[in-house]
């Protein structure tokens, strides 16, 4: 297992980010946020066709890159850095790979290329009313009539849920837990936006009133390809949120540096380098941890679902005491809406708690490694 990133990786990251720089900045960001879509679609062309971001993990027989999940990896780690506003996560990290684990080969040749090429946007609907993401508590039924299935039930906290154009829904059957794809325009789907307290990433309730539906994969078979999708996910949203740590850490020794007290930079004074050097430290450990669970997914290490657990909540922790950190640093200024600071620190806030809290995902953690 590689314990660094390869030339092309890094040069990967350099094109990335010079991209991101340019087409997302905070005037960006907040112009976006405030819109029903939450992304730009000249924006999303040119990440899906000319830079090819959405088909990374597709492998090439769907029309996709052919890469891991250590390039998806870096790819979502910049774009935390930016905050990009775009459904990225939900259709490419979370919908793609669980029509990847779970569906036929008919219905990967079927959906996955227009995934794979921005054209279709997709996402994942899993978590209920009590918000939990192992469907362990799922009440979403699925009745099969002559060959045809229909959806009853409410899909909270879906990403991106009222601009995807394809829904994969986890849903109970009579042989179990079951995956599914609706058509956004199927009759019986109400769509409502949630008002959340992070406005660049859009969140949505989804109501199903005998909504027809087409069976993905086994019926009853969707137990092991939900835990491989959560695990990819976490991971994922790991390395998200180291990014966006990091881009939090820049600033605020930036400010330290640039902001002078009593004659002096206030870098200087003793306790904002305590703050500084335990910055560094949380942030570089959770990349760590999430470079390390990527890398473990790619070589289906028996430990990845545990790993991918320590990366979320290390991760989550990291960016969250980082974001507390870069407020204060910035004194009063910091809790102003013209700084920017609020915009990650409302990123780290609502990444703590999707996919499952720190306390969830340590408690996932010791059970797996059976501590």
């Amino acid at each position: 297992m590689r314990f660094s990133f390869t030339d092309e990786q890094e040069e990967f990251r350099s094109v990335l980010r010079r991209f991101l720089e340019d087409k997302s900045p905070t005037t960006e960001v907040r112009r976006l946020m405030e819109t029903d879509e939450g992304c730009d679609p000249d924006v999303w062309r040119q990440l899906s066709q000319e830079l090819g971001l959405t088909a990374i993990h597709i492998p090439e027989t769907y029309g996709g890159q052919g890469f891991g999940i250590g390039e998806l990896a870096i790819a979502v780690e910049e774009m935390g850095r930016a905050l990009l506003c775009a459904p990225y996560f939900a259709s490419t990290v979370m919908a793609a790979t669980a029509i990847l684990k779970a569906g036929s080969e008919d219905q990967k040749q079927l959906l996955l290329p227009d995934i794979a090429a921005g054209e279709t946007i997709a996402t994942l609907a899993v978590a209920e009313e009590d918000g939990t993401w192992d469907g362990s508590n799922v009440s979403t039924t699925a009745t099969e009539s002559g060959g045809k299935y229909t959806i009853d039930g409410t899909k909270r906290f879906v990403l991106d849920g009222c601009t995807a154009g394809l829904i994969v829904v986890l849903a109970r059957s009579a042989n179990g837990l079951s995956f599914f794809t609706v058509k956004a325009d199927a009759a019986g789907l109400e769509r409502s936006a949630l008002n959340s307290m992070d406005s660049t990433r859009k969140l949505a309730q989804l109501t199903f009133n005998s909504v027809e539906a087409e069976l993905l994969g086994e019926d009853g078979g969707a137990a092991d390809p939900l835990a491989e999708t959560l695990d990819v996910s976490a991971i994922c949203l790991a390395n998200e949120m180291v990014g966006g740590a990091e881009r939090l850490r820049e600033s605020a020794v930036e400010y330290a540096n640039m902001r002078v007290q009593f004659g002096r930079a206030i870098g200087s004074f003793q306790s904002l380098k305590h703050k500084a050097a335990d910055m560094l430290l949380d942030v570089e450990l959770a990349k760590s941890a999430a470079y390390y669970a990527a890398a473990a997914a790619d070589e289906d290490d028996e430990e990845t679902s545990a790993l991918a657990s320590l990366a979320k909540s290390a991760a989550a922790e990291a960016y969250m005491q980082t974001a507390i950190h870069t407020v204060q640093i910035h004194g009063g200024i910091g809790f102003t809406w013209d700084n920017d600071t609020h915009l990650w620190f409302k990123r780290a806030k609502s990444s703590e708690v999707f996919l499952g809290g720190s306390a969830y995902h340590r408690e996932r953690l010791m059970q797996q490694w059976n501590v």
